[in-house]
């Protein structure tokens, strides 16, 4: 694999042998991973209502009320992008002050805005906009796994990142879907050696969440992988933009620069300190009895996750998704302890991409991980889900 990801660095990917634009073998897998990822977001998605139904039914059937579908996903994150999308980052009159909103990066509180003006419901926009991101998402990851091969790894790749425990944040209006709608596809057009529209994809991306600038930093090592022309380059700075334009809006309403990394500090703490650290105290709260004992644990789990997928890119020398998953795996274990790293984990398609390869029908061995992976994560999946629309802290 590594050979072969050196090759396709210095020369450049393209088109397969003997195929053109829209036809040959190489369009004939990408039509296929397109209606394969379409078919398994849309019974996925299905699969989540059913099972909340099948919970408030439950609930309804010992006596107990259940809260209606729309507020089971207007929680965390996903009221407090609402409050943005209606109120600014001044937050809502009414209520005190957040000093957190900051943190949140203004693309998704804009698409709320916009799409409130059809649906009339922030919730109901939130739901839709992940569901439609979503779809472009996992289409992209489909199209992008058979493109890095092996033939077939397509909807293998998105079954792995919809089994994910975390996957329940692709369904809330929470901005991971429309961050993997701009992100993947960017990765794709860089990959096929397609600049401007990756560097303008990247530029979505970085509207949504700091997460861009690790795609803007991953681009450029990629960008200098592929051997690309000088003349090409300027259009690696264009992902950078929004962060800039971002920063200064924040500038002129608060006079800082960083407002955005203040707020995590002063509503979550996320302070940088050194890695034992951080892990000292999350296993502190993980090994104790409160409420957030298994959220914690799932952090921890999170972070052996995202250390080995590190690990194993700087083996296969995948410098440029090195930089990308890194640069997140660093920042998230030296906070000042672990918060919303498996979330997180949501973001790293060569993690889903790995996966996919993994499950290539092969040695006995690979079947028997295919069999753990989906065994482990799906009841994790169907717990996390449940315990979001509950209103408790998933992570």
């Amino acid at each position: 694999m590594a050979a072969s990801v050196k090759h396709a660095h210095a020369d450049g990917p393209g088109p397969e042998p003997g195929s053109g634009p829209g036809s040959g073998p190489g369009a004939e897998r990408e039509r296929a991973a397109t209606v394969e990822a379409l078919v398994l977001w849309l019974f996925s998605r299905l699969g989540i209502i059913t099972l909340v139904a099948v919970v408030g039914a439950a609930a309804a059937a010992k006596g107990e009320e259940a809260a209606p579908f729309l507020k089971q996903w207007r929680y965390w994150d996903a009221n407090l992008l609402i409050v943005i999308a209606e109120h600014g980052y001044g937050g809502d009159p009414a209520g005190e002050p957040d000093k957190g909103l900051p943190a949140f990066f203004p693309g998704m509180p804009l698409a709320l805005r916009a799409v409130t003006l059809i649906t009339g419901d922030w919730t109901l926009s939130g739901l839709l906009i992940s569901f439609v991101a979503g779809a472009v998402a996992v289409v992209a990851l489909a199209r992008l796994a058979e493109f890095e091969g092996p033939p077939g790894a397509g909807w293998r790749a998105v079954l792995a990142l919809l089994l994910w425990p975390m996957s329940v944040f692709l369904f809330a209006g929470y901005s991971e879907s429309l961050f993997l709608a701009f992100a993947i596809p960017a990765w794709l057009a860089a990959r096929k050696g397609n600049w401007p529209l990756a560097a303008a994809l990247a530029a979505g991306a970085s509207c949504m969440r700091i997460t861009g600038l690790f795609l803007a930093l991953a681009l450029i090592v990629e960008f200098a992988s592929q051997r690309r022309p000088v003349r090409q380059a300027p259009w690696l700075l264009l992902p950078f933009l929004p962060l800039l334009a971002y920063s200064a809006y924040q500038y002129g309403r608060t006079g800082d620069w960083l407002a955005w990394k203040h707020a995590q500090e002063a509503n979550w703490g996320r302070t940088l300190v050194w890695p034992w650290e951080s892990l000292a105290t999350t296993w502190q709260t993980a090994m104790s009895e409160g409420q957030f004992a298994w959220a914690f644990r799932m952090e921890i789990a999170g972070a052996v996750v995202g250390v080995t997928l590190v690990l194993i890119l700087l083996y296969l020398r995948r410098w440029s998704e090195l930089v990308y998953v890194g640069l997140q795996v660093g920042a998230l274990i030296c906070s000042a302890y672990y918060l919303s790293i498996p979330r997180s984990a949501l973001l790293w398609w060569p993690l889903f991409l790995l996966a996919a390869r993994l499950s290539t029908p092969g040695p006995r061995w690979r079947t028997a991980l295919i069999a753990a992976y989906a065994l482990v994560m799906g009841p994790l999946m169907v717990l996390n889900t449940m315990t979001f629309t509950e209103g408790a802290w998933v992570g």
